[in-house]
């Protein structure tokens, strides 16, 4: 058989078990084997970016020992130029070439030459496939064009995946959320429980809810997740110079915060590991009272599809604030009516 049927053979069956699981993992792990099988060569790698934790994490693998440790982000950061431009890395000699990370360890392993490419999601990249060979080895331009398509694969199983898992967290956060609301009155769990939702959903590293003094003059911190203490007790948020924009009632979105004219406290931030900052108003009837904030560890471009879903969240906290305080108008008309009946009562 010849090494162009092998390349057809392997994306076939990775294209049916595309059509036939939902299995994400298993997907991903058919791409590796896939790779050293097709590819006759000593292991492959699959690695993820984690947006929450701001590292790649090898996500399927095969061939490898246990106690081989992969790079970290700062070595993907460094190639992430080369790989984007080129399309691939080639290392002929990883244990001796510079561009490497790891390299006594890879020469422990048994790796000579690796090979890298890119796996894609909507023009991003999200993770690397790589791999592994045991003597020097240099590759085709239709072995790069092979490896590239089953990463292309990976990245159409990653997204199939993440919309799926989406629509389903999406309808039951919003489920959870309406229930909450109508359940329960205490204000603090509703609002406490919508930022740990909206942050999980959108894969982000933290979410606030501020909400305007009666001066409109500070945004008040009522709920949190994911920011240390440290970082929240920094000092006043004020309603002007922190991404004023959004409390005039639009989504605005902070590619990087360290550096952004309207963004406070720009050196913590950067201690805390923020990165992009997603930033939408929380209404009450038609007047903003607030804003939802997502925090992400790594540079983001939050889709249209993410600043719905924030705002969609925001409006939900904005009605659970509303309909706690009508109940205490409520209950404070109550009182002062059970009193007025009282004192007529003496009347008589």
């Amino acid at each position: 058989m010849t090494a162009k049927n092998d390349h057809f053979n392997a994306i076939t069956r990775i294209s049916r078990a595309l059509g036939s699981t939902l299995n994400r993992d298993e997907i991903l792990n058919l791409i590796v084997q896939s790779a050293v099988e097709t590819m006759q060569e000593k292991a492959s790698t699959l690695f993820l970016l984690d947006e929450e934790k701001g590292v790649y994490v090898p996500v399927a693998q095969t061939g490898l020992s246990k106690n081989y440790v992969h790079a970290g982000l700062d070595h993907v950061r460094e190639i992430m130029t080369e790989l984007m431009q080129k399309g691939y890395i080639h290392y002929l000699d990883a244990a001796a070439d510079p561009r490497a990370a790891n390299r006594e360890l890879k020469k422990k392993e048994g790796i000579v030459s690796v090979l890298v490419v890119p796996v894609m999601v909507q023009g991003q990249l999200i993770g690397t496939l790589c791999l592994y060979t045991a003597t020097a080895r240099k590759f085709s331009k239709r072995e790069i064009e092979f490896l590239t398509v089953l990463a292309e694969q990976g990245g159409m199983a990653i997204e199939h995946a993440r919309l799926v898992a989406k629509l389903r967290n999406n309808t039951r956060m919003f489920l959870d959320l309406a229930a909450g609301i109508n359940a329960s009155l205490d204000l603090k769990d509703i609002l406490q429980a919508l930022t740990t939702e909206v942050a999980k959903a959108i894969g982000v590293k933290a979410a606030t809810i501020r909400l305007l003094d009666e001066e409109r003059t500070n945004l008040k911190l009522v709920a949190s997740y994911g920011l240390s203490e440290k970082y929240l007790n920094k000092g006043p948020i004020s309603a002007d110079k922190s991404i004023a924009e959004a409390l005039m009632g639009k989504p605005v979105v902070v590619k990087n915060a360290s550096s952004d004219k309207g963004v406070q406290y720009k050196q913590e931030k950067k201690e805390e590991g923020i990165v992009s900052i997603l930033c939408v108003p929380i209404k009450a009837k038609e007047e903003v009272i607030g804003v939802l904030r997502l925090y992400s560890a790594t540079p983001r471009d939050f889709t249209e599809d993410d600043i719905m879903q924030v705002t969609a969240l925001a409006y939900h906290g904005g009605l659970a604030i509303q309909n706690a305080s009508l109940y205490l108008m409520l209950k404070s008309d109550m009182k002062e009516l059970k009193e007025e009946i009282w004192s007529h009562r003496r009347w008589f």
